[in-house]
């Protein structure tokens, strides 16, 4: 080193190097955080094109998002709002009506938007909405859907909203293919493909309230024959998911789950809607197969002034359901079975045991605490946690 250098090393006070490195260090920092998010970021959209590349004969088309853009004019008109993004209404080049659903950008690792693309991507049928397109488009993802009217089943059963009246004959064919399109996902497609999150909300109706089912975000694939895996999380919606998802020892996972959402949504449909009732003094206020089968069991079902095809098709819509939402995986029907139930004779269905909401051990719990700790609040309240609130 020179003479001339370290005559100017001691120029440099250990304040102004500190504040060098500082100034030089905080722009380093936000590099690194912005190379960690678009990293994150562009690992979901690596899986998503390693997925399209592997399955290049998908039938729906691949949109930019440019077009995306376009087609919804600007995003002009919203058709609602989830978790999962929002849906806006479009309009093809050919003149057909679609649903746009905006994927959430903080769904990096995609398996939402390849779980809808790899399940209806590739199957039809009257009962499953059909998927037209989609875009992935380095971080934008979309899925475009045929456009359904009537919105969701859920805007015609929920009494709070004001919703409009529909027949019992009306109900029991929504329910019939209903019924119909989930026995095809679980029995008609190469795969088993199982929904977890079966519910009026996830029902859509066409112009003449034919319902398909839609929203497989949840979905997930099995052998037609073989056991199902373990699932290492819960899935699906508080007051639909079945039993055997919450308590690990009363049976394995398997469609059978869908079969006891399937009843729920059925109940609810007989129930009018009604919703878990927070201060309920008995279970059967709190719980609609509860209040519905009581309701069965004495007459008093608000089905008696309807003409007797009606009064037919109602009870075995209730006694169906019933079946469908039995404590025990075993005690419940396969789907193709529950289609032959509603399509056959009132006098083939027998009455089912009246449901149960928890185990033995649980029940007989819960009750001594409730008798010990009254103060801990009414049933209604305790059973929310369980059921939830729609």
């Amino acid at each position: 080193m020179s003479l001339s250098l370290l005559h100017m090393i001691p120029l440099f006070h250990p304040g102004m190097l500190l504040a060098a490195r500082n100034l030089c260090g905080t722009p380093c920092v936000i590099a690194f955080f912005i190379y960690k998010w678009r990293r994150r970021h562009l690992s979901g959209y690596n899986t998503i094109e390693e997925f399209l590349q592997s399955h290049n004969n998908l039938m729906p088309i691949r949109y930019s998002y440019s077009n995306i853009r376009k087609i919804t004019g600007g995003f002009k008109e919203k058709l609602g709002e989830g978790g999962f993004g929002s849906v806006y209404k479009g309009k093809l080049r050919s003149g057909q009506f679609v649903a746009v659903k905006i994927l959430d950008k903080s769904k990096a690792d995609g398996q939402d938007f390849i779980n809808e693309v790899a399940t209806i991507g590739k199957i039809h049928h009257v009962n499953v909405v059909r998927l037209i397109g989609f875009c992935a488009d380095r971080t934008k993802q979309a899925l475009i859907y045929e456009f359904m009217s009537k919105g969701s089943l859920n805007n015609y059963i929920d009494c709070h909203k004001g919703s409009i009246s529909l027949s019992w004959e009306k109900l029991y064919e929504i329910s019939l293919g209903v019924a119909h399109g989930i026995e095809y996902l679980h029995q008609g497609c190469d795969m088993q493909i199982l929904h977890f999150d079966i519910k009026p909300h996830n029902v859509l109706l066409d112009e003449n309230f034919t319902p398909k089912i839609s929203d497989f975000g949840l979905a997930k694939f099995y052998p037609t024959k073989g056991s199902i895996a373990s699932l290492t999380a819960k899935r699906g919606t508080l007051g639909y998911m079945a039993p055997e998802i919450f308590y690990k020892n009363i049976g394995r996972v398997s469609n059978k789950a869908d079969v006891y959402s399937f009843g729920q949504l059925v109940l609810e449909i007989a129930d009018r809607g009604k919703k878990v009732n927070g201060f309920a003094a008995s279970l059967s206020e709190v719980y609609s197969p509860f209040r519905v089968y009581d309701q069965l069991s004495s007459g008093n079902l608000p089905i008696e002034d309807t003409a007797e095809e009606e009064n037919i098709k109602a009870r075995k819509m209730i006694i169906t359901g019933l079946w469908c939402v039995q404590f025990q995986p075993s005690d419940r029907p396969a789907m193709n079975k529950v289609v032959e139930m509603l399509e056959g004779d009132i006098e083939s269905l027998q009455m089912p045991p009246r449901p149960v909401l928890f185990p033995v051990d649980s029940v007989t719990t819960e009750s001594n605490s409730l008798a010990e700790n009254p103060s801990q609040g009414t049933l209604g309240n305790i059973l929310l946690s369980v059921v939830g609130e729609g």
